[in-house]
């Protein structure tokens, strides 16, 4: 995988061996059901595993540190992040229970033991993680509002505990709706991964603000 390669030159090759086996898994399963779309999977690296992967740049994730992925689909960006961080544990969930079977497949396959799957509606999960991160599930305010019990208040890392959304498009209005509690950051992808496909795509970061 070139691209991975590229924006991680340090990766080592455990890592890097990993993520190139995705691609040819993802295609076996593709042609059993519909993980990834068909005019889509050919670009699995730039759209789906790079993409994911923007979230390493801004936060290592500690070891022991609790990271959930609401949404999953069909393991993104959790699956790609559990390869990158292998001492961190992700709990991937989604409410399309084959897709989850999917991930369970791969994970198995590549050796990949700190993933968790969960076929779950997420306003009934319980438990706590030092971060949540989503790709396009849905608004940022309706993700904060199902999530932020889940938020834990023990903090390990050199940026606060929060929320990490990967998004595209015009966000202003989305963003000017979410309640001033809440700290933003927004990050254009382009910065980090100089692609084409990333020009119209950001990491959003919001994280509680501290109480005066």
């Amino acid at each position: 995988m070139s691209l991975i390669k590229k924006y991680f030159p340090n990766i080592d090759n455990t890592k890097l061996s990993k993520l190139n086996q995705l691609l040819p898994l993802y295609e076996e399963w593709n042609d059993k059901i519909n993980v990834v779309s068909r005019k889509d999977i050919v670009y699995l690296e730039l759209h789906h595993i790079l993409h994911s992967l923007a979230i390493a740049k801004r936060i290592q994730f500690n070891p022991g540190a609790k990271v959930l992925d609401i949404g999953t689909g069909g393991g993104f960006p959790g699956l790609p992040l559990a390869i990158l961080f292998p001492d961190t544990h992700f709990h991937l969930v989604d409410s399309i229970g084959k897709k989850l079977k999917v991930i369970d497949d791969i994970a198995e396959r590549l050796s990949i033991s700190n993933i968790q799957t969960s076929h779950i509606r997420v306003e009934q999960l319980k438990g706590n993680y030092d971060f949540i991160v989503s790709r396009a599930v849905a608004d940022s305010h309706q993700l904060l509002q199902w999530t932020r019990h889940l938020l834990s208040v023990n903090q390990q890392h050199m940026i606060k505990n929060g929320w990490l959304f990967l998004k595209g498009g015009d966000l202003t209005i989305e963003l000017s709706q979410l309640p001033s509690m809440y700290h933003q950051e927004v990050m254009e992808i382009f910065n980090w991964f100089h692609e084409p496909f990333f020009m119209s795509k950001v990491l959003v970061y919001l994280h509680p603000k501290a109480r005066r």
